[in-house]
């Protein structure tokens, strides 16, 4: 349910909030008072294209924001899917516009426009006069139809969705056989090729490494024995001028000293170890030189696998790992050509099987579908009935389409005849836009009660009618209320007497600019702008009266 609208510096509005509640919530005013902005509003924070225009003089930016209270585990979770965490059962949807961009966010965080609407879309679902155009539209019937009878079709459906994956992965499967036996035998030759030169190298993980430390070490075997004869001639030189034997001399020195002072001791003990770690150094260094020498025989093998790992690194990775796992996939594929024959013909199986459980999950649906419609046919002839439309017959043809989808291998397309005597005829050529409008509720009116959405906004909804067909039409917003919270923008008062919730929007001047402002009216007010609505200018006590007496009579009719 909506809760609350707040909209600040939006075309001639300085700051408006709205606190709506349940029921039928209906906004009316004088035309022109800016019924259009607070729809617009909606629209904006609903994540509708927004531009600088739309930003008042009040302030650099405009802002339009709605609170929803959500329930309903199906809806929590397909928000929390959307990653979406309504806060205390609470979400609030803020759209700020500055100029040459705009920002929206949802509980805090920023998103996309397209998720807007994805999240929105559970909550909310506003009718003007281009939704009820939209029913001119075949497509738009069948998606009414679902929605009717998705309690029914959503086990039919998912298994149909999963079964049309299937069908099109064993289609694509089934698209890899398009080669010849020249080709096929021409690919089995190379793979063979690349498969075996890769298994010859029998390539070990971290091989190239290795190999490449080896060969860097026996192509600088003579700068290494120049360092390491250098190091040792400084460390253990055999004169006088090595750090061992200065080390010594140091380690003598002190310790005939210690004598006349103990705090020494320490000191020695760290030369002690030094000298230790000299000599350890030299024996160690000297081992290492004495097995340096340069092995031909050995070079030219390292030089030799490192070439050939190289040369494997350049065709298929730059890695070992990469090598190995392109040798993987060079296998499926001589696998799947030297087995090509067996393959198709598994693939041509699998086609087949797909194919026949999506036609079966297709006539199961269709079924169901056939059997919604005429429920549905008859629950609408009868609201349509409640709107005056007297003669009607109202019935929904399903038909067959060609190639079949994840939605099935239907259409649906609303008949109507609106006239004794007159056959069915397809919606779209006969009824104009007022009967569009009352058609368009009518059709919500029967699927009030299985709607999951909790918000219904109708603008535009009484266009074109007046008199009993306007009082049916109030009466039919007052049913639908009683399941689903409405919010009705109208100009009737056949309409707006049914309100739970009555506002008034005003256009006022206010040094020497105009503003729309909203407030929600009490009992003596209502009256009065029934009375506007009634009269016009000059209310007189016979129009206040016939604006009491109307209320009176639609708190009856609700009760009812």
């Amino acid at each position: 349910m909506l809760l609350n609208l707040h909209v600040k510096n939006l075309a001639l509005v300085e700051e408006a909030e709205i606190e709506f509640g349940s029921g039928l919530n209906i906004l009316t005013g004088e035309t022109g008072a800016g019924k259009s902005i607070i729809l617009g509003a909606v629209n904006l924070a609903l994540g509708a294209k927004a531009d600088s225009e739309s930003i008042g003089r009040f302030a650099d930016s405009a802002v339009a924001e709605l609170t929803f209270s959500v329930d309903g585990e199906d809806k929590i979770k397909a928000l929390n899917g959307m990653d979406i965490y309504p806060e205390d059962g609470i979400i609030t949807v803020t759209r700020r516009i500055m100029p040459g961009r705009s920002v929206i966010k949802v509980n805090g965080e920023t998103v996309t426009a397209a998720l807007v609407k994805k999240i929105t879309g559970l909550l909310i679902d506003i009718h003007g006069q281009h939704d009820h155009q939209s029913l001119l539209y075949k497509s738009k019937h069948l998606e009414i139809l679902d929605k009717y009878a998705r309690a029914e079709t959503e086990d039919t459906k998912t298994r149909l969705s999963s079964a049309y994956s299937e069908y099109k992965a064993a289609m694509a499967d089934l698209d890899k056989f398009t080669i010849d036996e020249e080709e096929r035998n021409r690919s089995i030759s190379f793979l063979k090729y690349e498969t075996e030169e890769i298994d010859n190298a029998a390539l070990c993980e971290g091989e190239d490494e290795r190999v490449e430390a080896e060969y860097r070490r026996i192509t600088n075997a003579q700068k290494i024995a120049d360092a390491v004869d250098t190091a040792l001639k400084l460390t253990d030189g055999g004169g006088s001028t090595g750090a061992g034997e200065l080390v010594g001399r140091a380690y003598s020195s002190l310790s005939s000293a210690m004598q006349y002072d103990e705090a020494l001791e320490s000191l020695l003990s760290q030369l002690s170890d030094i000298d230790s770690l000299i000599s350890d150094f030299n024996r160690e260094l000297s081992d290492y030189a004495s097995e340096l020498e340069f092995d031909g025989e050995k070079y030219e093998a390292v030089e030799k696998r490192l070439d050939l790992i190289n040369g494997l690194k350049a065709k298929y990775g730059a890695t070992i790992e990469q090598i190995n796992s392109y040798r993987e996939s060079a296998q499926e594929k001589l696998d799947f050509y030297e087995e090509y024959e067996q393959n198709l013909e598994k693939a041509k199986s699998r086609l087949k099987s797909a194919e026949e459980r999506v036609q079966k999950l297709c006539g199961e649906l269709t079924k169901l579908r056939k059997g919604a419609a005429k429920r549905l046919a008859a629950t609408i002839t009868d609201a349509l009935c409640d709107l005056n439309f007297e003669q009607v017959k109202f019935d929904i043809e399903i038909r067959k389409t060609g190639a079949p989808s994840a939605n099935g291998q239907d259409e649906a397309e609303f008949m109507l005849s609106l006239n004794p005597g007159e056959a069915l005829r397809p919606l779209a050529k006969i009824a104009s836009g007022g009967e569009l409008s009352r058609i368009m509720l009518g059709i919500k009116s029967a699927l009030a009660v299985k709607d999951e959405i909790g918000t219904l906004i109708f603008d535009e909804i009484d266009t074109g009618i007046s008199g009993r067909t306007a009082q049916k039409v109030s009466e039919k917003m007052a049913f639908i209320a009683k399941e689903q919270q409405v919010i009705c923008i109208t100009h009737l008062p056949q309409i707006a007497s049914m309100a739970d919730i009555h506002f008034l929007i005003e256009k006022n001047i206010e040094g020497g600019f105009t503003k729309t402002s909203i407030k929600r009216l009490g009992e003596n007010e209502i009256t009065g702008e029934l009375a506007r609505m009634l009269g016009g200018k000059e209310i007189t006590k016979i129009v206040m009266e016939n604006a009491r007496q109307m209320k009176e009579l639609a708190n009856e009719i609700k009760q009812k």
